[in-house]
Formats: structure tokens, sequence, C-alpha cells
């Protein structure tokens, strides 16, 4: 694609790994559950639908599948208390993300945040890691009626920027990311060390797969 008017970037997985705090609520939870922590290896492989599903994959031990409504119920208020105290403890951006950061803010390229994650843990999360600012705009997860991979989040930022989905970037992590993407009509890029379930995103086939975000440079000034 040609260098983009608008680039959007997922949070979790994308610039932070926040899978050490998610962990760790996980964990206090199942114990004051009365039931065995998870450790923070499986949690990572859960990560990256939000809070809620990443809850209910906890009471069950897996990736798919429903625990009971009561089960959920019970849990699911325990872990918000324990993210709202915890969230960005030991969060941290992921090697590049600054670099890259500082970079397109340098281009003019307009920036946007999109993630799944409630606004109530994603605007600390971001301040507390020092990148708030670095977004124009900033949509979470209940921001609007739908989120990735519906397509309505990267319509909406494109709207509000008054540019063509052709002429925007989503810059992500997982299948929900391209998913969404596409569906939108945007341009995608994934990061090759997120939060994909354990599957290689390649098997999305998004655009370009880059290992730091250092290497954006390259890719929107036409390099290799």
């Amino acid at each position: 694609m040609n260098r983009p008017k608008l680039i959007l970037i997922d949070l979790d997985g994308t610039l932070v790994d926040s899978v050490p705090d998610l962990a760790f609520c996980v964990d206090r939870m199942m114990e004051r559950l009365g039931r065995p922590a998870h450790g923070e290896a499986r949690v990572r492989d859960w990560v990256g639908n939000g809070v809620e599903r990443l809850t209910r994959r906890a009471l069950i031990g897996q990736l798919d599948g429903e625990p009971p409504d009561q089960e959920f119920a019970q849990a699911y208020p325990i872990f918000l208390e324990l993210y709202d105290r915890h969230n960005g403890e030991n969060s941290r951006l992921y090697p590049g993300v600054r670099e890259g950061l500082d970079y397109l803010k340098g281009t003019g390229i307009h920036l946007g945040c999109v993630t799944n994650k409630a606004a109530q843990f994603t605007i600390p999360l971001l301040k507390a890691l020092g990148i708030h600012d670095e977004f124009e705009l900033i949509i979470s997860g209940d921001t609007l009626p739908k989120k990735k991979p519906d397509p309505l989040p990267l319509l909406h930022a494109a709207r509000h920027f008054d540019i063509a989905p052709a002429e925007a970037l989503m810059l992500g992590d997982s299948v929900s990311d391209t998913k969404a993407a596409r569906a939108a009509g945007f341009g995608i890029f994934c990061v090759s060390y997120g939060y994909n379930h354990g599957r290689d995103i390649r098997e999305a086939n998004p655009d370009h797969v880059i290992d730091s975000f250092v290497e954006l440079r390259g890719l929107l000034e036409g390099g290799d």
C-alpha cells in the first residue's frame, strides 16, 4: 500500500505486554475462589479478547467453552476489582515500541489506539506507560456497540479523521485485528510476538509481519 494517512494500533500484545498483570489477577481470583492458580504461561494463551472472555477461559481452564453462569457471576467482579488495582504494575512496552511511536509522530500520519480492553483499564494503562498522549483517538472495547473483529471501530476512526479506509492501516497482533482490518478495507500489519492464542499470525495472511516497531520506517518509506 501507499503510505497511509491513518494508523490504528492495538494495545495488548502489540504495544504492551500486559500478561504479567493479567496473570497475577487471574491467579489471585482463582485462589479467592478456592481453586488452583494457572500461572502466567497458560494465561498468555488466553489473552486477547477482553477481560470478560479471559475470566471465562480461566474458569474452565481452556480457550473455548463457557463456565456456568453462576461461576462467572461470582468470579468476574473479583477479577475486575483486582485488575483495577494492579493494572499497569508490571506491564511493559515491547522493545522497539517507543522508538516506533517516536518515528510515527514525526511523519504526520494520524495515530489512534483501538483495543477491545474496556476504557476503565485502557486509559490508566496507556497513562502508566507514558503513551496516552501519542494518540489522537482512543477507541476502547466499550466505546462503541461493537468491537473487533467487527469493523465498526476501524470505520468509526476513519470517519473521525475523514480518511478513506483504503488510506488507513491497522497494526495489531491477532486474527481479530486481521479480520477487522479486512472487513473495514484497511491494510493490516501484524507483530510476530503478540497474543494470538499460540498460533503463528502469518496463518492469517496480514500484509506484513514485523518483529519490532522499528521496522515500520523501512516499510512506510519504501524499504524492505
